[in-house]
């Protein structure tokens, strides 16, 4: 992109200062200097493991054992080698392979083997990478290793001999000070909260460090105040930013427990707002929605994060400082985004969908966005974060945020958000019709003179959808003024149209069906990709209403259940249970 303004080319210039004074502190703080001076003051025991609450597989421990290492969807094999001395097939590879998360499959096999070259790969790390390695010591690099050694300890160091029992803690502790010393130049966000729940974990789990208790349960509530917005959301506005930070907060919740120290006040409020927010973008089926960076849903670490919701109360259905609205009724639900960009640092992976939704009812999510994959980067990284790949309006397949090039600054800067919309006015009002909510957004306003709002009113049965999108004018329209309303399809809805062309059926494997009309409107059946699919991308299609400016200035929309499921379900996911029911 080519900065357009004054005030971009401002948060360029700030954001490179920042970057580089921040390089410049790791550096002194976690550099060479950190390396080279003597390091003293070993614990000398661990005192408690805090819980991994990820799901694990003991059928993995057969492959790690025979050198076979599968992370981020790619194989390297070591053929006899220590992993950490092969050349890595991607960084995210050797990110996994650095953060020992898959430690916890070798725990699940439970054998003596499992236990053995758990410890045999600890050690080779220890020896190849302990003093300094550019993945390796990467500050979220070194997060995940803490928390998955302390978690793991049990079997790593059952059975060993003394001299491994202090090489271990040596390196760990050496870990902790490293964090400790570069917490503040760690990327913001959910990298730098994790950094301070790494360390306070270690802390509580370690002997010897009554010191730095207090000191580093003052910094982990300082980020929670700092990130947790009041709502529950977080200030990434990444709804899968809570699963990240839940499962690694609640263990060290009940370490503190465990050993006697009790949890803040900020501690508790920040999880009592987070579990809600997990029931608030849940789809019928459990899925979260695809907003701001979100990808597939590990619905089996969702399971376990609420099955510690002590409250289990309903969602709310307004998110006004995280800035989503969610409105169900009957067995809809529709998920709407409503909020301007997070701060230009906490950008990176942020979306420009203002005014995207996604619609789910009973078994089946009918109109979603692409969403991110969670292997792929570069180009489809960029498509998935631009306004087209939303199920929203675009006005000449143009973004209503407008992002940084990723190539720019030697790709120092990465790609954040460097404009977009400002002013996101919501009303929410519940009449005889329905729940109604109407918001709007002027992200195209200084490039289209023109406001973008769109009205959604959810039957009270959950039966009907109706939608209205306007294009305000705020100036002279520009000659380029062709608009796309687009409306994403999951890959397991077919569409068809019906009715001579003038509407089109939407099927869900359960024989559920809908119904999609937009009166007097250019409406199509075009090819799309659905990029946050487990197993990978996935064909699909998307409905488009197409028009310009010119001609008409609204679109007006409907989407109308015709026919229900052959299984009859009770969506309870807004109820005190999490869980739904086949009736």
């Amino acid at each position: 992109m080519t900065l357009s303004s004054f005030a971009e080319r401002a948060r360029v210039w700030r954001l490179l200062t920042q970057v580089t004074w921040q390089s410049f502190l790791k550096w002194l703080h976690g550099g060479p200097l950190f390396r080279w001076r003597p390091f003293s003051g070993s614990p000398q025991r661990l005192l408690i493991a805090p819980q991994d609450l990820r799901t694990s597989d003991g059928t993995n421990a057969a492959d790690i054992y025979s050198g076979r290492f599968l992370f981020a969807g790619q194989l390297a094999e070591a053929r006899g080698r220590s992993p950490f001395e092969i050349d890595p097939p991607s960084a995210d590879w050797a990110r996994a392979l650095h953060g020992f998360g898959w430690l916890r499959h070798l725990k699940a096999a439970e054998t003596v083997v499992a236990r053995q070259n758990a410890r045999a790969l600890v050690d080779d790390w220890i020896r190849h990478c302990g003093y300094w390695h550019e993945i390796g010591w990467d500050q979220t690099v070194v997060t995940r290793r803490v928390l998955a050694w302390l978690s793991q300890s049990p079997l790593i160091l059952d059975g060993c001999d003394r001299e491994f029992y202090r090489r271990f803690l040596r390196s760990l502790a050496r870990q902790v000070r490293y964090l400790r010393r570069t917490i503040n130049e760690t990327p913001d966000g959910v990298p730098r909260l994790g950094a301070a729940i790494a360390v306070a974990a270690a802390t509580v789990s370690m002997s010897g460090q009554g010191r730095y208790v207090r000191q580093s349960l003052r910094r982990l509530d300082q980020e929670l105040a700092r990130q947790i917005l009041p709502d529950g959301g977080h200030v990434s506005r990444n709804p899968g930013a809570l699963l990240d930070i839940l499962v690694d907060l609640l263990p060290v919740r009940q370490a503190l427990t465990v050993q006697g120290l009790p949890s803040s006040q900020t501690v508790m409020q920040a999880i009592d707002r987070m579990m809600p927010m997990v029931r608030f973008f849940r789809h019928t089926d459990g899925a979260f929605a695809h907003f701001n960076g979100m990808g597939s849903t590990p619905a089996d670490l969702v399971a376990t994060i609420l099955a510690y919701d002590d409250a289990r109360g309903s969602p709310p259905g307004n998110a006004p400082h995280s800035g989503y609205q969610r409105i169900s009724a009957g067995d809809s639900v529709v998920l709407f985004e409503t909020g301007r960009p997070p701060p230009v640092d906490l950008s990176q992976s942020a979306h420009a969908g203002c005014l995207s939704f996604e619609l789910s009812s009973r078994r089946s999510r009918i109109i979603v966005n692409c969403g991110v994959s969670n292997t792929e980067r570069g180009a489809w990284r960029t498509v998935a974060r631009s306004t087209p790949a939303h199920s929203t309006a675009t006005l000449n397949d143009t973004s209503s945020a407008r992002f940084l090039a990723a190539t720019s600054y030697g790709g120092w800067l990465g790609s954040p958000i460097l404009a977009g919309p400002t002013h996101v006015p919501v009303e929410r009002e519940e009449g005889e019709g329905g729940l109604r909510v109407v918001a709007s957004h002027n992200g195209y306003q200084d490039t289209h003179h023109v406001v973008h709002q769109r009205d959604l009113t959810l039957s009270r049965d959950g039966s009907v959808l109706d939608g209205i999108d306007r294009f305000m004018p705020t100036g002279k329209t520009p000659r380029k003024d062709a608009f796309a309303i687009r409306f994403h399809l999951h890959p397991a809805i077919k569409a068809s149209p019906v009715r001579s062309g003038t509407a089109i059926l939407l099927m869900a494997p359960d024989g559920e069906a809908w119904e999609f009309v937009a009166p007097g409107c250019e409406t199509t059946i075009e090819e799309s990709i659905y990029l946050s699919d487990t197993y990978g991308h996935r064909r699909t299609e998307q409905i488009v209403i197409h028009g310009r400016l010119a001609h008409r200035r609204e679109a007006a929309w409907q989407l109308r259940r015709t026919a229900t499921g052959k299984t009859a379900r009770r969506r309870v996911s807004d109820g005190p249970a999490s869980e739904d029911l086949d009736l």
